[in-house]
């Protein structure tokens, strides 16, 4: 069992910047971020296998959010820029057993959940 806590979030301004962290206490295959508001599905954000490759990003952060992971695996970050109202969401962080191809990721493929963080762009 691998348990995911996160860290960071909060409210900004648009244009403003946040960084979530994701701490995990084992390794997964791949890691990412997913976004839920309010009346809305879940939705991918950004994801990255471990040993790096390739990030991939949903086309609506494509620019503006930049996914990493440490060396190690255990530690996934996001950092946000250029942050839109429309970014206004719970952000969970996910990890799944096997490898992401694209940054077409459903919440059914992966197997451990954060608790979230709330993240507010908001004037």
């Amino acid at each position: 069992q691998v348990q995911l806590v996160e860290s960071g979030g909060g409210s900004v301004q648009p244009g403003g910047s946040l960084r979530l962290s994701c701490e995990a206490s084992g390794v997964t295959s791949c890691m990412g971020w997913f976004r839920q508001a309010p009346g809305r599905e879940r939705e991918g954000v950004a994801f990255i296998n471990i040993g790096g490759g390739k990030p991939l990003y949903d086309d609506s952060v494509k620019g503006r959010f930049t996914i990493s992971r440490d060396n190690d695996g255990n530690t996934l970050t996001l950092q946000m820029n250029s942050l839109k109202p429309e970014d206004t969401a719970m952000y969970y962080c996910a990890a799944a057993r096997t490898t992401c191809y694209n940054e077409f990721q459903i919440p059914g493929r992966f197997t451990y959940w954060g608790q979230g963080t709330q993240v507010t762009v908001s004037s």
